[in-house]
C-alpha cells in the first residue's frame, strides 16, 4: 500500500460557545479541540479511507498525549518526535457572523516543533511505503528551524520519488522570526525554496500575490470581488516561474459576510495547458452559495485533502472530476464545526454530482 504523509504543527484550538466573543465568554468555558493545517489534511484523508500519516514534534506532557490520542481516533498514523523542549501551540477562535468577521489569536511561540532541529526527523523511515508528501506555508512561518525542516523534507521527498504538494497558506500574523523583515518579504524569500521541489501547488485567491508577487487583475478580495477568469493567467505566470510544476489549484472565496460566502476553485493542468473551474452549471462556473456557514476554518485544508484524494483515485479521471470532488469536499466542510472535515466520500461525491438539496437521508 502507498500512503500520504503530511508535516506541520498541530495545536489546541480554544473557542467560546457559539458566536460569543472571547471577552464576552471569559471567564468561562472554552471548547478545546486539536487542529493544524497539515493535520487537518491528514484527518480528512483518513476519513476518506487513505493511509494518512502526520509528522510533528510535541512536548512530553498530558496535553500533547491528548492531542496524539485525537489523531489516533481519526485513523491517522502519527510519526511523533517527543521533545523535552517547548510547548503545545494554541490558537483562540472567535466565530464571526454576518458583518462581524471571525478572529484568530495565535499563542504558538516556542512550540516544540518551532524548536526542533532539522535532523530530528527520520525522513527515510517516514517515507517508507508512501508516494505523496504534503506541506504548507504555515510551518516555515513559525521559526527558522521549522523552515529548514520543511525545505529538507520536501527535498528528501523528491529524492525518494514522492509527489509533493504544497498549500502556500500565507499567514500575515506569522513570519516574524527574522526581525526587521516584513512577513511578505520573508515568505517571499523562503517559500520559493520549498516550491522548487513541489509538483502540485495550492493557494487561495490571495496567496500567490502575497507570497510570489503574482496577482489576479480586477480582483478585490477584501470587498468580495473576484474575477475568476483571471486566475488561469496567475497559474500560467506561476508555472513560468516554476516550470517543474504540474498543477496549480486556487480556491476562490467571495466573502460577502462572515455567514455568506460564494465558494469555488480553479485547477490548471500544465501539461494540457488547460484550466478547469468548479462547480459548473451547463459548463459555466457557478460557485456554491454557502449562506449559513457553521465553521469556515479548515475549508482550504479540506480542499487540499479532496484534491490529493481525487488525484490519486481511479474513480476521478480528468481535471474536471478531480476538481469537482475537491471543491465539494471543501464546501461540505463549511457545515461542520471544527477544523477536521468529517464528510465521507459518498457525501462528497453526491454533492459533486449535483445533489445539493440538503434533504434528510433516510
Amino acid at each position: 500500500m502507498s500512503g500520504v504523509v503530511t508535516f506541520g504543527e498541530i495545536m489546541a484550538r480554544l473557542a467560546p460557545p457559539g458566536f460569543q466573543r472571547l471577552r464576552q465568554g471569559l471567564p468561562g468555558v472554552l471548547h478545546v479541540t486539536f487542529a493544524g493545517a497539515e493535520a487537518n489534511v491528514a484527518a480528512s484523508l483518513a476519513f476518506m479511507g487513505e493511509d494518512a500519516r502526520f509528522v510533528t514534534a510535541l512536548p512530553k506532557n498530558d496535553l500533547a498525549e491528548a492531542c496524539a490520542a485525537t489523531l489516533r481516533s481519526t485513523g491517522v498514523q502519527s510519526h511523533l518526535v517527543w521533545s523535552d523542549h517547548g510547548r503545545l501551540g494554541l490558537y483562540f477562535l472567535e466565530t464571526g457572523a454576518n458583518q462581524r468577521p471571525s478572529r484568530v489569536i495565535y499563542d504558538r511561540d516556542h512550540s516544540s516543533i518551532s524548536l526542533t532541529a532539522v535532523d530530528a526527523y527520520d525522513w527515510d523511515k517516514i517515507f517508507d511505503g508512501a508516494d505523496w508528501f504534503h506541506v504548507t506555508g504555515i510551518t516555515p512561518a513559525i521559526s527558522e528551524a521549522a523552515a529548514k525542516a520543511t525545505i529538507a523534507a520536501v527535498q528528501r521527498a523528491k529524492q525518494c520519488g514522492l509527489t509533493v504538494s504544497c498549500d502556500l497558506n500565507f499567514r500575515g500574523k506569522l513570519w516574524k522570526w527574522r526581525p526587521g523583515i516584513a512577513a511578505r518579504q520573508l515568505a517571499g524569500e523562503v517559500m520559493p525554496e520549498v516550491v522548487r521541489f513541489v509538483d502540485v501547488l495550492i493557494a487561495n485567491e490571495e496567496d500567490c500575490g502575497d507570497v510570489l508577487g503574482i496577482r489576479a487583475a480586477g480582483s478585490d478580495v477584501a470587498s468580495g470581488v473576484l474575477e475568476a477568469e483571471r486566475y488561469p493567467d496567475v497559474a500560467k505566470k506561476v508555472i513560468e516561474k516554476f516550470p517543474h510544476l504540474k498543477m496549480v489549484a486556487t480556491t476562490l472565496r467571495q466573502s460577502l459576510s462572515a455567514s455568506f460566502n460564494r465558494w469555488g476553485a480553479m485547477l490548471f493542468d500544465a501539461a494540457a495547458d488547460q484550466a478547469f473551474f468548479s462547480p459548473t452549471i451547463d459548463g459555466e462556473y457557478q460557485p456554491y452559495e454557502i449562506r449559513n456557514i457553521v465553521d469556515r476554518v479548515g475549508g482550504g485544508d479540506s480542499f487540499a485533502a479532496g484534491l490529493i484524494y481525487a488525484l490519486r483515485s481511479e474513480n476521478h479521471q480528468g481535471g474536471q472530476a478531480v476538481l469537482d470532488y475537491a471543491t465539494a469536499a471543501s464546501c461540505l466542510a463549511h457545515s461542520i464545526e471544527g477544523d477536521f472535515n468529517y464528510a465521507s466520500c459518498d457525501e462528497i461525491q453526491a454533492l459533486a454530482s449535483g445533489n445539493s438539496s440538503g434533504r434528510v437521508v433516510r
